[in-house]
């Protein structure tokens, strides 16, 4: 009896507690519907293919910016790694998006031939078709399984969270914290990225993975139609992943996880596994860049090694500072908002600035505005646009005296320690 007197309540206590998720989940539900219904796939054509395309890559960028909220806001990890992730989520699924791509076409280009092609042959032209730019001929191993969808849906999981599980073992065994484990994750993504612009990489070097966006076997479906479903995917993702961290970040898991990016030491005495708990948040976080990866490439039609540089990871946590870290709508808001802010600005939307004999043109000023914009925030507006949120929905922060038991801003006090 007490046992089901205790589940009613324990299945409330998300929603009861974090209002804000199923806000959050019905506004990305009308926005889902919305553009589906503006859309030239299956709506009035208001909204053209390439900005449903953007759109859908947008809400892949909030998804791996929820993952850093969780290991940079709630952990207190700065990782500037996670777009590594990212990014071997996208070459994993776009190896096998090439190969069927490629098949088709030669195995189109052979039934010309007076005798039919043996496998053999099939196999050669498609290794030829694909690493022909590099000057190779045979596929290198790592391309053993780029055949089977079922072994490169598990590798967009399996690869980075590995990657990041041995990463995190032997950094976290050694106890390296701050400034120092955020260098280290920017080392191993410089590290990646200079592999895998290598010709010899087996991933076709500086060209990367092309033709991402023609899904094998629906040549006769157009790129409206397929653009939308990628668009719901990654709608879905986003909604499963919010709801996820939600649960995560809700729970006591959350509070030792608080702890210790307040204060590590105090954690560790106390008797908690601090390397076990940040080992696990750094894995199930570079599992979601990888998800996120393999939904927004396909999307943009191409990878290559400049979109896992360590750039593209500072960037990210740009994105999480400005929209206000330790909340997750403010990961989601910062990434969406700087994401199609950047969109129009690179994009030549935005019209130059002409101050006399001076004119800026976005294209080029566009990093150096982010740059500020972060730096403003940074020392302003901590709380970031998700201060506003706060500020709207009278989201009120305790009421907090006393000095702060820990480095971070949300840090417990040691008045409410006593009480």
């Amino acid at each position: 009896m007490s046992d089901m007197t205790l589940s009613a309540p324990a299945r409330r206590a998300l929603v009861l507690r974090h209002p804000s998720v199923l806000v959050f989940l019905v506004v990305l539900a009308l926005f889902t519907l919305g553009v589906t219904l503006l859309s030239e796939g299956m709506g009035v054509g208001v909204i053209s293919t390439s900005f449903v395309k953007t759109l859908g890559k947008t809400l892949c960028f909030c998804l791996v910016a929820l993952a850093m909220d969780l290991v940079w806001g709630y952990c207190g990890i700065l990782s500037l790694g996670h777009m590594a992730f990212f990014g071997l989520g996208g070459y994993a699924i776009g190896m096998w998006l090439m190969y069927e791509r490629t098949r088709q076409i030669v195995a189109e280009s052979l039934t010309a031939a007076e005798l039919p092609p043996t496998a053999q042959e099939i196999s050669d032209g498609i290794a030829s078709q694909i690493f022909g730019v590099v000057g190779a001929s045979e596929f290198p191993p790592i391309w053993s399984f780029a055949q089977f969808l079922p072994l490169q849906l598990a590798a967009v999981v399996v690869v980075p969270g590995l990657l990041a599980l041995v990463f995190g073992w032997l950094a976290f065994r050694s106890r390296v914290t701050g400034v120092y484990l955020s260098i280290l994750t920017q080392a191993m993504t410089l590290a990646l990225s200079l592999y895998l612009f290598q010709n010899d990489s087996g991933l076709r070097g500086n060209n990367g993975l092309s033709g991402l966006q023609n899904l094998p076997g629906l040549d006769h479906v157009p790129q409206a139609t397929v653009s939308l479903w990628f668009f719901w995917a990654s709608a879905l993702a986003l909604g499963a992943g919010y709801l996820f961290c939600a649960w995560l970040v809700s729970g006591k898991f959350s509070s030792v996880v608080r702890a210790i990016r307040d204060d590590e030491a105090r954690v560790r005495f106390l008797g908690y596994p601090v390397e076990a708990f940040k080992l696990v948040v750094f894995t199930l976080t570079a599992v979601i860049a990888g998800i996120a990866g393999a939904l927004y490439y396909p999307q943009a039609g191409i990878i290559n090694p400049a979109e896992v540089a360590p750039i593209a990871s500072i960037y990210l946590a740009v994105w999480v500072a400005i929209g206000g870290r330790g909340r997750l709508y403010g990961a989601v808001i910062g990434a969406g908002f700087v994401s199609l802010l950047s969109t129009w600005f690179t994009g030549g939307q935005a019209p130059d600035l002409v101050l006399g004999p001076l004119r800026i043109q976005w294209v080029d000023w566009w990093t150096v505005l982010l740059g500020l914009s972060f730096v403003a925030v940074t020392l302003f507006a901590p709380k970031g646009i998700g201060g506003l949120v706060d500020l709207i929905g009278h989201i009120k922060s305790p009421d907090r005296h006393g000095a702060a038991l820990g480095p971070d801003a949300g840090a417990l006090r040691e008045k409410e320690a006593d009480e």
